[in-house]
């Protein structure tokens, strides 16, 4: 009992300094970690090793995915890739059913770019495709809005999934978690949709423009001529299409039959499919994207900008890891074992953490990391300890790491500011959305789990495996 009481204090710490008092989440995990670490009594002089060994560990094994994936997208972002994809998309969709367009190109330019910056791009195009079909802007801004949304939470190479995989010890097979987390991505983005095509004959009044020259206010035209000459379609989707191809190609090459043979052949797609060395694939199809004379100091510029950004999701990640490593050091993974086993919850054990975390603090990232650290203890009391019951745990944190999105998430506001809608009506719209299609991806989640998770089929752990490859995976 006192183990759970401790769990529960910190839990509720970390979303009190957080959320309240707007303390760094990376001093907020490291500061639980230490405190978690002297209330379950582990030996003080292995206390300092236990949480730097975990933190430098992470960043060995997904610091440089995570900023390379920061660096393709901001360079999709800044080089106009972003709407030479958009433009592609429509040319293909049309904008006879503009809430479906809108929704599959943020399915699409979420993989790679974080979803309030791809909504930033997009919502010039999101405002032309509402003019151009008379349907309601509060119906295109959920549709778009959700569709970015899903993918960010659902597929790598983003930061939340790519964290959690690696809390979780399935980081080693993200081509299976991208195989898996695309069609649930679609589901969710699909149930947003849906919800959006309720308000595509509503009447409703958006904020007025604050400034005339506001930067939101940019048609899609002026948009695309701040660009220049946008890139060939072809080369702005392969920064995306490349390193995915290459990671999926390699699980598929490692499967038991081993359908693209052995040897040479093996060991060169494993080599590639890496996810460090698959993104490094993909930055060098990103920098095609760059022209002009200043290809060198833009590409410098961009590379530091995804640096900054890409730094503060960093040290999450590893302070995350840190009290992860301290949680299972602890007695709470016998304690924990002992209370879930004969539940039968499952996969709603890590989406319900994820949801309490996310709306409690707002930030998706700092949700699926500290989800993913506190479950991943239990994950043998839970029976997912196979390869598909981690992927499928990534998938209910992101799914949980969506719900609810409100007046704590940047993004909410980002949505509703860009598009006008006044604070109220966001709401009643945009929080229900992501709680919707939050929802959904679990129950498509849960529907897998009861399909593909078989007790039998379990990944076998070294003892001192906690479900963290920060520990020796």
């Amino acid at each position: 009992m006192y183990e759970l009481l401790v769990l529960l204090i910190l839990v509720a710490a970390i979303v009190l300094v957080t959320a309240r008092w707007k303390v760094s989440p990376f001093l907020a995990l490291i500061g639980a970690a230490i405190l978690a670490a002297f209330a379950y009594q582990i030996p003080v002089a292995e206390v300092a090793s236990t949480v730097t060994t975990a933190f430098g560990n992470t960043m060995g094994n997904i610091g440089l995915v995570i900023l390379f994936g920061t660096m393709i997208g901001i360079i999709l972002e800044r080089s106009g890739a972003a709407i030479s994809m958009a433009d592609a998309l429509i040319k293909v969709l049309g904008t006879r059913f503009p809430n479906l367009t809108l929704s599959i190109i943020g399915y699409i330019v979420s993989i790679p770019v974080f979803c309030d910056s791809g909504y930033v791009v997009l919502n010039s195009l999101r405002k032309a495709i509402t003019l151009r079909t008379g349907v309601s802007g509060l119906a295109t801004s959920i549709a778009l809005m959700t569709g970015l949304y899903a993918t960010h939470t659902l597929v790598p190479p983003t930061p939340g999934p790519l964290a959690a995989a690696e809390s979780i010890g399935i980081a080693d097979n993200l081509g299976l978690i991208i195989a898996v987390g695309l069609p649930v991505a679609a589901i969710s983005a699909l149930a947003g949709l849906f919800y959006a095509s309720r308000f595509s004959k509503k009447d409703w009044t958006p904020l007025p423009a604050e400034d005339e020259n506001d930067l939101t206010e940019q048609s899609y035209e002026e948009l695309r001529a701040s660009y220049g000459k946008l890139p060939a379609p072809l080369l702005a989707f392969m920064p995306i299409i490349v390193p995915l191809v290459l990671i999926c190609g390699a699980s598929v090459a490692k499967l038991p039959s081993h359908p693209f043979g052995e040897g040479a052949a093996l060991e060169t797609l494993s080599f590639l499919g890496t996810p460090v060395i698959a993104l490094i694939f993909g930055l060098l199809a990103a920098t095609l994207l760059l022209r002009g004379n200043k290809k060198l100091a833009d590409f410098n510029e961009q590379m530091h900008e995804s640096v900054r950004t890409a730094a503060p999701i960093l040290l999450i990640t590893g302070a995350g890891a840190s009290l992860g490593a301290v949680l299972a050091a602890s007695k709470l993974t016998t304690i924990l074992s002992d209370s879930l086993s004969g539940l039968g919850i499952g996969l709603a054990v890590p989406f319900l953490i994820a949801a309490a975390l996310k709306s409690a603090q707002g930030s998706s990232t700092v949700s699926m990391v500290t989800t993913s650290a506190l479950v991943a203890p239990m994950l043998g009391s839970l029976g997912l300890t196979s390869d598909m019951g981690m992927v499928l745990t990534v998938l209910a944190i992101g799914a949980g790491a969506m719900v609810v999105s409100h007046a704590n998430d940047s993004y909410f506001w980002v949505v509703s500011q860009l598009s006008r809608i006044p604070v109220i009506t966001a709401y009643k719209t945009l929080s229900v959305a992501t709680a919707i299609q939050g929802i959904a991806g679990f129950i498509a989640v849960w529907i897998l789990g009861a399909i593909l998770l078989l007790p039998q089929r379990t990944r076998p752990r070294d003892e001192n495996h906690s479900g963290f490859s920060s520990l020796g995976h």
